[in-house]
């Protein structure tokens, strides 16, 4: 028997099936996506272009960020700029009392106290500055510096004095306050003024040396102008007088440094601007900021005077007009000069970075010798590292062209002095 041999003609044939595929990366979808958004908003700007620009501003100002009026510490807030002998603070969130340092970003809330040889001087970031002055206790009340709203900025003083400057203020309505007592003074831009207060003998005032300012107790005000004082006892009225005016200090001006080879026997002169009403000048010289101790007093019909005999070192010097009767103006505003003795045959390691913009204030850094002394715009550097390092802020300047002198000496007499022409914005 033959064996069968069969096959399946049943069974379909399966024809071989082939797949393609291309690979779409997740940046190709996004380019397709942006060109389609591309071509979608340049024919709706061709369409409608008014309804378009409107659409396009709002989302603007959709994802723009909100000022709310909370200042920056470091841009829109408060620090120190000037720091001298003993000054404490209180933070608002803290029990205990710290020493002031120019790292320190200062809050609404925070108490500063200076002691007997104590000065510090605040700056905001709207040009107002803050003198506090020896045994002097206050409170920061106010920071609100926005960068298009109108600024506020204030402080109380519970016991002392403080000397207040305010500068030009970009948004109308800005203003700068100073409270005392049960009284508040605001101040105009471009204004200076003195403000007393003593709890223990009750007696208040404020003294207006350049603008004006507005004095508000209870419901009554008084405007205060130039050379023009208000005070004001618990049981009276605010009163108001004028004042003899001080003479303008000319030379030397302030942080100016004075290098001579031989300091003790160099004359230093001094010279003032003149007053109608004075009969005569009374100079002094003191090496401390509140002439706690008196190096020099002269008298002089003149308005100028040369002085010998000061050593190396920091001082400070101020003039009274004094009229027919006798009576005595308010010291000027004290300048502070330094005399240095140069070493013609020695100089110093004094390097400077590339300066940097804090607002308006100018920060300076660098490296000089260990154990070196640093004056900047005659402003003695207080913090200079083991190895030489250095760190240094200035007050808020005007926009505009400026030169920082620097001005150095080490441990061997060397000295070195650099100009750094800057440009604030």
């Amino acid at each position: 028997m033959t064996p069968d041999k069969s096959t399946d003609t049943t069974r379909p044939k399966v024809n071989r099936v082939e797949v393609y595929w291309h690979s779409v990366t997740y940046r190709s979808v996004l380019l397709y996506i942006f060109v389609f958004l591309v071509m979608f908003a340049a024919a709706g700007y061709l369409v409608f272009p008014d309804s378009f620009t409107g659409i396009l501003r709002h989302i603007s100002k959709t994802f723009e960020p909100k000022d709310t009026g909370a200042a920056s510490a470091s841009v829109r807030g408060a620090r120190f700029v000037n720091l001298d002998g003993r000054v404490q603070v209180k933070k608002v969130n803290s029990v205990q009392w710290v020493n002031a340092d120019y790292q320190m970003a200062l809050e609404k809330g925070d108490l500063i106290q200076t002691g007997p040889d104590g000065v510090a001087r605040l700056a905001f970031a709207d040009g107002t500055t803050y003198t506090v002055q020896p045994q002097t206790l206050v409170t920061v009340e106010e920071i609100f510096v926005p960068r298009d709203r109108a600024s506020s900025v204030s402080v109380h003083i519970s016991a002392g004095a403080v000397d207040l400057t305010t500068g030009t203020w970009q948004v109308p309505g800005s203003k700068a306050e100073v409270s005392f007592a049960d009284a508040q003074a605001i101040l105009h831009q471009n204004s200076r003024a003195a403000v007393k207060t003593n709890p223990a003998t009750q007696q208040n005032e404020i003294t207006v040396s350049s603008g004006d300012a507005e004095v508000q107790r209870g419901n009554q005000r008084v405007e205060v102008a130039q050379w023009q004082r208000a005070s004001f006892t618990p049981s009276g009225p605010i009163t108001k007088t004028n004042i003899l005016a001080p003479p303008g200090l000319v030379q030397p001006v302030n942080l100016q440094p004075i290098i001579v080879p031989n300091p003790k026997l160099t004359p230093v002169r001094f010279e003032w601007q003149p007053v109608s009403t004075a009969r005569q000048y009374e100079l002094q010289i003191s090496d401390t900021s509140m002439f706690t101790r008196i190096l020099a007093d002269k008298k002089t019909p003149d308005t100028a005077v040369e002085v010998t005999g000061l050593n190396p070192g920091e001082y400070f010097w101020t003039v009274k007009a004094i009229d027919a009767k006798g009576a005595s103006s308010e010291p000027a505003s004290a300048y502070k000069f330094t005399v240095i003795q140069q070493d013609k045959e020695q100089s110093m390691f004094l390097q400077v970075d590339p300066v940097e913009f804090q607002g308006k204030m100018v920060e300076i850094s660098g490296r000089t010798e260990p154990g070196s002394a640093l004056l900047i715009d005659g402003q003695a550097v207080p913090d200079i590292a083991a190895d030489g390092r250095f760190r240094f802020f200035t007050a808020p300047m005007t926009t505009g062209d400026h030169i920082i002198t620097i001005t150095g000496q080490n441990r061997r007499g060397g000295t070195k002095i650099i100009h750094i022409p800057v440009v604030v914005p």
